[in-house]
């Protein structure tokens, strides 16, 4: 073989390999995609629903298991243009979103006694909670094939099942806050973890202005779940979606 043609030949397989590790995590990306988004949907459900829940009148609030997926699967179609009740519940993508779908109205349906309680004014039901119970019920009936939880840089993290794995902490810290990242750009890599390879994304997510009624400014006043603020501002790193899939 010349060297010509082997000069041509490497340069073609150099530039062919990117392409093939790229449709392989392709339905990976797809799939985790899907995660976030109705991790997103329903947690957006109970952040619009804030006044209702913390209302110290009882009773009802319109907030039942079924209620609130409903309006999580409309946002996820709004924000996806896919109507998730369509896919196919034999893929792989059908299947896991389905588990996903099927925690928030069991998370939500368990804490309808918090929910509806009388004379409290603030129940604990926030944004935040919501997506850590929907990520537990989540990964106990899709145990062995994907996991889905919400962590965050350490020093914000306020429940210590959230805090980041070694993997989330060198990505937080060495991409998410590095001054070239491009800001919302998710990390994902196929890597060999707990003895079988997993494909891997985080999606940094960022303070919004209503997240910093609890983690604005002033730093270190008491917001109303009883934590300090953290004097965040609009547009800082303020969590992280990691989600783990079986891959091969």
């Amino acid at each position: 073989m010349s060297r010509k043609l082997l000069a041509v030949l490497l340069f073609a397989a150099a530039v062919a390999a990117p392409f093939v590790a790229r449709s392989e995590t392709d339905e990976d990306r797809a799939i985790a995609d899907s995660l976030a988004a109705m991790l997103r949907a329903g947690r957006s459900v109970i952040s619009e629903s804030q006044p209702a829940i913390n209302d110290p009148k009882g009773g009802p609030k319109g907030l039942s298991g079924d209620a609130v997926l409903a309006r999580a699967v409309a946002a996820y179609k709004k924000s996806t243009g896919v109507d998730p009740t369509s896919l196919d519940p034999n893929t792989r993508q059908g299947r896991l979103l389905a588990k996903e779908m099927a925690a928030i109205k069991e998370v939500v349906d368990a804490n309808q006694s918090t929910i509806e309680a009388e004379g409290t004014g603030f129940k604990g039901f926030i944004p935040a909670v919501f997506a850590r119970l929907v990520g537990e019920t989540f990964n106990k009936s899709a145990a062995g094939e994907a996991e889905l939880r919400v962590t965050a840089p350490p020093e914000l993290v306020r429940n210590r099942k959230s805090r980041p794995d070694a993997w989330e902490l060198k990505v937080i810290a060495d991409d998410f806050r590095a001054p070239t990242w491009t800001k919302g750009q998710s990390y994902e890599a196929v890597v060999d973890q707990e003895g079988r390879k997993l494909y891997r994304i985080a999606v940094p997510e960022y303070y919004s202005q209503s997240c910093l009624a609890c983690h604005g400014a002033p730093k270190g006043e008491t917001d109303i779940t009883g934590y300090p603020k953290e004097g965040a501002s609009l547009g800082d790193l303020g969590g992280v979606i990691s989600i783990k899939l079986t891959h091969g």
